[in-house]
């Protein structure tokens, strides 16, 4: 093993043969233009961008010129020289050199960058500037007012036009269609009781009673969001006449199930549109509702399958009990339980 004189010996040898000149000094020194090289290199670790060190940059070629560095060597070995000192400068730590020491500084390190401090908002941009959450919500009403037509167009504005309303009867043909009785088989039952004919079977009589086309629904005013309930008033127009209004409504439970609402609430206008004409009229008639239900529909009592909760639930005789819920017992039984 070493005494500790050998290992500071060994040391200071190294320190002496690392402060002696290697090649790459040596032919800096021999160029004459070691101060400018020097100027040069600061620039760059400075600015870290050979573009803003073109001062430097032309300092030391115009030293390199005086010097006759040109005539003493090759075209491409100058060319190369201006090259390496790039690439030299890159990797060599950041250094001094003058022509009688030099003296070693280690690159500065970059400072990491400071992130940008966006401007707080004064309290009356805050109160100008709309909530993106609010912007999102469709329950604040969705801002569909029906087109407003010119006095100069010759289109009917039925936003507020009751044009053709009694004017004249539709056909003996069409009345027979609209005024169809309905059969069993199309109606339907609620759960709570209430009977029902499915809102693309008025489309389908309207449909044939018109045919495609011949009939639409007509917007007079914008669509109503409240907190659960989603309303919108319509016209009925058939062959160019208005025939019936009527206020559509469809509830909600989430605001994702507005559009879907908006669907809802326009069949539900066009169902109370269609009593005017007649169609489905039956639905409205006490003695139907309780002969129809005496005839085709039961109450039951069913299960939910998981929370295990019983309720009533009316049906169709001819219906099945649907998952999640099974059917327990009727409700003359359920009380003969008891």
């Amino acid at each position: 093993m070493m005494s500790n004189t050998e290992q500071d010996k060994q040391r200071s040898g190294q320190v002496e043969e690392d402060d002696e000149p290697d090649d790459w000094d040596k032919r800096i020194f021999s160029t004459g233009c070691s101060d400018e090289n020097a100027k040069l290199n600061d620039c760059f670790f400075e600015k870290k961008d050979w573009r803003a060190c073109k001062d430097e940059m032309e300092a030391f070629k115009q030293c390199w010129k005086r010097q006759g560095n040109d005539q003493r060597t090759e075209a491409k070995d100058a060319l190369a020289t201006e090259t390496s000192i790039r690439q030299r400068a890159a990797l060599r730590p950041h250094r001094t050199i003058t022509s009688t020491t030099r003296h070693w500084q280690q690159a500065p390190q970059p400072t990491p960058a400071q992130p940008r401090q966006s401007p707080q908002p004064s309290q009356a941009e805050h109160e100008l500037s709309p909530d993106p959450e609010r912007l999102r919500s469709l329950t604040d009403g969705l801002a569909d007012p029906p087109p407003t037509l010119s006095e100069d167009e010759k289109q009917v504005d039925w936003t507020r036009s009751f044009h053709g309303l009694s004017t004249t009867p539709f056909t003996a043909e069409q009345a027979a269609i609209l005024q169809q009785e309905l059969s069993y088989d199309d109606i339907e039952i609620k759960p709570d009781g209430i009977i029902y004919l499915p809102e693309i079977k008025y489309r389908r009589i309207l449909n044939k009673a018109f045919g495609p086309g011949g009939w639409g629904l007509a917007p007079r005013g914008e669509t109503i969001v409240t907190g659960k309930v989603v309303t919108r008033e319509y016209g009925l127009v058939c062959h160019g006449r208005l025939v019936s209004i009527a206020r559509g409504e469809q509830q909600y439970f989430d605001p994702d199930g507005v559009p879907t609402a908006t669907e809802g609430c326009k069949s539900n206008a066009l169902m109370r549109c269609c009593k005017d004409l007649g169609i489905a009229s039956e639905l409205w008639d006490p003695r139907f509702i309780r002969g129809f239900m005496r005839e085709a529909g039961k109450e039951t009592i069913v299960e939910h399958v998981v929370s295990k909760k019983r309720r009533k639930h009316w049906m169709r005789k001819d219906d099945e009990v649907r998952y999640p819920y099974k059917e327990v017992a009727s409700p003359a039984q359920q009380q003969g339980r008891r």
